[in-house]
């Protein structure tokens, strides 16, 4: 044992024994303090504490150690330095001078001492950004202290009021930890504060009055709570306030009129609440005010004009309200970087743009309204202009050839905005776009060889348009391309091998194209599945229905060079050099014909279709008979019931024990299930459960079964199929298969059930995926699940997936302002846009649920759970793990060591379930996502190399 080490032991055996007298120091006291310190510290970022010596007789030599006069320590800065513990340093109180001290961005975790350290001289405190939990200590250094912050943490319970002792205080900041309750009871001692943010806790009830006692106040952070009731007139006492932010609450009410009073206002945020009413015409009055987000709140009525005189204004989000009325031009001559009108209904075109707006503007976004016209009319050149989305709006126009000179644009988004025209080859002549959507419009002509001037795209969507011609060669210069969506045009000809090259793509969809030949034999394209490349004319894959084609079109057999040249005059494509006429004997039998191979298909196809009606005629006719046979048993089974329903199947009969009076639906022991859509009870025949329907379900027979008829018709193998409904007016009944697995959420959270593996849970995930894509893409119109959970997710007796309850908000009777929850969506699944009664379900609401069931899968842990007497949200935890580098420790235990493999579906979960909605991928895109983060398959390619 060295020396240093001896000390140290014995230090400690001083220090911490409780019975042993007071000690006397063997070294200095200061030097005691800090290797005592030291010793409870794990220094991982390799000696940041090195200089620590106990043999040294002063520490104002050590490095992160500030002294006064040479002598007294007054200052201890280990910011970021990778430290952690388990539980507090002991050390402190021997450096009684101590005026500055951060611990900040490490790994400190437990509880923070109670007392705290007597500091008397302290008058900073840092401990933010580390792992801390518990409660905030009672009794704090408050004699002299004047900064503190415990932000980023995982403290809990409420905020103590022995904080009510630190009447010196000037800053507080508590943001982003668990602290619930109200904090009206420390206000009135603290009255110094110039900062208070408590921003990112559970913090409830209305805003207390006492904030008006904060005179000198400066910045209010209160955002990210539960607060709620109305915002109060006493606010209109803060005249310093600079930055007051109570976004992602829950206050009501019609939007305040005394803003104005607070003239000194640079920021304003009251995004994500519920008020209503008008924004006020007085703001004008706000001339400082550089930042205001008004959006996803209830506001109605037209954009003020007098927005126009905050001449200072850079940044205006007024997005997801009701506000209408055309974008006042004032709006357009004013300096702003930023300009987010997206979600509202705002009409008429989009003015023209100021050269002093062009000059300083870098996102602006009109999505989502009713704008027509052109795009950006009479503009001047946007220099500085990074992002730019008009989509979902009305507009007719062509892409403007200027957009090419936007040297600074990132993301240009023009989807559903009814461009038209051919797709302009100039469009890249910056090079800097990353992002270029296009999809769901009317381009048309040809992909243009300039493509491969994005080379820094890293998505490419022009799906669903009227492109045409084959897919440029060019494209393979895309190297850092990651999702190409082409599906749904009129390209044709081959896909060019040197697409194979673009190694960092991971998504891609050719579907429902024109396209021929073999796919790539590298990158991506082994890994695609059937919705990638269904619907085309003859791709070489195992994966689709339609017959292979090796060319564009098929070589005739045909020996007439005048039936050659008629036939390509009317061809609608340029393929005379694929047709081979007859030299030689062939022209004594000019008139002689033969038929091609195109011919022969054409007929044995017809032969074909025509056997397949005849046999589907014939399982109508018998099916018909089953039906009516069924309902006459009915029938008879129900004349001792006063009211008769009527059971209707889809397919095959079903068993005789389904055709029963409803009464019989209604036995306990038959219950299986309940959930919001009603009750789940299982037969006494195992492949048939029923669901009861709640009393709001469509009671006109007509509208239900045309509502059923359509969710039957979503079949796919990881889909629960609907068989057939009962239905009187006072019951109605689906008839599903039974999924003999149970559900997903029982075996990750029930008892005496074998863990799932690794191998099984990635199984699961892409089946439910695939489900879920083919209800959005594969169906027309497409269904929205509204109700991604784990419970919705079955397993057949293979353990293959089967989603259920698709689609069954369609079978409730209409009903004005309808909760999220009776919408469907459940705690901790329902994405962020639902909270808002301006915003519908969308199928982004239900990748939104599918990324909260990935972490489900990967974690083990449910979606939201109480904690404490509060909620706790599975996406928040994991987000907050992975921000702190600690993805791998939220892999469910239980797959014994495989963090590797499921990290990158962790952080998959965690992009399906964006904050933005925009932000988050298709379910198409997730499933590609999904093949290419498995294991390597066998190439599937191989039998046709």
């Amino acid at each position: 044992m060295t020396m240093a080490s001896a000390i140290i032991s014995l230090l400690l055996l001083i220090y911490v024994s409780p019975s042993s007298p007071a000690p006397t120091p063997l070294l200095n006291d200061q030097v005691l303090g800090l290797i005592l310190f030291k010793a409870g510290i794990h220094d991982s970022g390799g000696g940041a504490l090195r200089s620590w010596s106990p043999d040294d007789t002063s520490p104002c030599s050590w490095s992160h150690v500030t002294c006064i006069n040479s002598t007294s320590v007054s200052s201890l800065s280990l910011s970021s330095l990778s430290l952690s513990s388990s539980s507090f340093p002991r050390g402190l109180q021997l450096l009684p001078s101590l005026t500055f001290l951060s611990l900040s961005f490490n790994n400190f975790s437990g509880s923070l001492p109670s007392p705290f350290p007597s500091l008397p001289l302290l008058s900073y405190l840092s401990l933010s950004s580390n792992s801390l939990s518990g409660s905030i200590p009672d009794i704090l250094p408050c004699f002299s202290l004047r900064f503190l912050s415990l932000s980023s943490n995982l403290l809990s319970g409420p905020i103590p009021p022995s904080l009510t002792r630190c009447s010196l205080l000037l800053h507080l900041n508590l943001s982003s930890n668990r602290l619930t309750g109200d904090f009206s009871s420390i206000l009135s001692f603290l009255p110094l504060l110039r900062v208070l943010d408590l921003s990112f806790n559970s913090l409830s009830g209305p805003l207390p009055a006492s904030l008006a006692s904060l005179h000198r106040l400066k910045i209010l952070n209160l955002s990210g709570n539960q607060l709620s009731g109305r915002l109060p007139l006493s606010l209109a006492g803060l005249s310093h306030i600079l930055s007051l932010d109570l976004s992602r609450n829950q206050f009501f009410g019609a939007f305040p009129q005394w803003l104005p009073f607070l003239t000194a206002l640079l920021h304003l945020d009251f995004s994500g609440n519920r008020l209503d009413g008008d924004i006020p015409d007085n703001l004008s009055a706000l001339r400082d005010l550089s930042f205001m987000d008004l959006s996803f709140n209830s506001l109605s009525g037209n954009i003020p004009t007098s927005f126009a005189n905050c001449s200072n204004l850079a940044e205006l989000r007024l997005a997801g309200n009701w506000l209408t009325g055309s974008i006042p031009p004032a709006i357009f001559d004013m300096g702003l970087r930023v300009l987010d009108l997206a979600g509202n209904k705002l009409n008429g075109s989009m003015p023209s743009a100021s050269p002093k707006l062009a000059g300083v503007l870098q996102w602006l976004d009109l999505a989502g309204n009713r704008l027509v016209g052109e795009i950006l009319p009479h503009t001047a050149l946007f220099t500085n202009l990074q992002y730019l989305n008009l989509s979902w709006n009305q507009l007719h126009s062509n892409l403007p050839p200027v957009i090419g000179q936007f040297k600074n644009l990132s993301v240009l988004d023009l989807r559903s905005s009814g461009v038209y025209g051919q797709f302009p080859g100039d469009i890249c002549n910056s090079g800097s776009i990353t992002v270029l959507q296009l999809d769901g419009n009317s381009l048309s002509g040809p992909i243009p060889d300039e493509i491969q001037n994005c080379s820094n795209l890293h998505l490419l969507s022009l799906s669903h348009n009227n492109l045409k011609g084959t897919i440029p060669a060019a494209m393979a210069e895309l190297k850092k391309l990651e999702i190409l969506k082409l599906e749904f045009n009129s390209l044709s000809g081959k896909i060019p091998p040197q697409l194979g090259s673009l190694t960092n793509l991971v998504a891609l969809n050719i579907s429902n194209n024109l396209l021929v030949g073999r796919l790539p034999a590298a990158g991506v394209f082994p890994s695609l599945d059937q919705s990638a490349l269904a619907g085309n004319m003859g791709l070489c894959s195992p994966l689709v229905a339609e017959p292979c084609i090796m060319d564009d079109i098929p070589k005739p057999l045909v020996l007439d060079p005048d039936t050659i040249n008629q036939g390509n005059q009317n061809r609608a494509g340029n393929n005379r050099d694929r047709l081979t006429p007859s030299t030689g004997a062939g022209s004594q039998s000019r008139h002689r014909r033969l038929l091609s191979l195109s011919a022969i298909i054409a007929i044995a196809a017809a032969l074909f279709i025509l056997f397949g009606i005849l046999v589907i005629t014939l399982l109508n006719v018998c099916s018909r008979r089953r039906l009516e046979n069924a309902l006459e048993s009915f029938r008879s089974t129900t004349s001792r019931s006063t009211t008769a329903g009527k059971i209707v199947t889809f397919g095959p009969k079903l068993p005789d024990v389904c055709v029963i009076t409803s009464n019989a639906f209604l036995s306990k022991t038959m219950e299986i299930g309940r959930g919001a859509f009603g009750i789940v009870y299982r037969t006494a025949e195992p492949a048939v459960i029923r669901k009861l329907l709640p009393n709001s379900a469509l009671q006109n027979h007509d509208d239900f079964d045309r509502e059923v008829r359509a969710l039957a018709n979503a079949r796919h193998p990881n889909l629960l199929t609907i068989k057939g409904y009962y239905f009187t007016s006072q019951v109605q009944l689906l008839i599903t298969d039974f999924a003999e697995g149970g559900s997903l959420y029982s075996r990750l959270h029930g008892s005496g059930f074998v863990p799932l593996s690794w191998p099984q849970r990635f199984n699961i995930a892409l089946g439910a995926a695939r489900g879920l894509a083919h209800l959005h893409r594969g169906l027309r119109p497409q269904l929205i699940h509204c109700n991604v959970k784990s419970s919705n997710v079955l397993l057949d007796a293979e353990g293959e997936a089967k989603v259920a309850d698709f689609g069954l908000t369609r079978l409730l009777r209409p009903q004005a302002n309808r909760p999220a929850a009776a919408r469907g969506a459940s705690v901790g699944y329902a994405a962020p846009e639902l909270a808002y009664g301006s915003l519908r379900g969308s199928e982004k609401c239900d990748v939104y649920g599918f990324g909260v069931l990935l972490l489900e899968i990967v974690t083990g842990r449910k979606g939201a759970e109480v904690v404490e007497d509060e909620m706790v949200m599975l996406v928040d935890e994991v987000r907050a793990a992975i921000e702190r580098g600690e993805a791998a420790e939220w892999v469910d235990a239980k797959m014994c060591g495989l963090a590797e493999e499921a990290v990158p579906v962790l952080k998959l979960g965690l992009v399906c379930a964006s904050q933005i909605p925009s932000s988050r991928p298709s379910m198409t895109e997730v499933v590609q996502i999904l093949e290419v983060i498995k294991a390597p398959v066998v190439d599937r390619m191989a039998a046709f190399s």
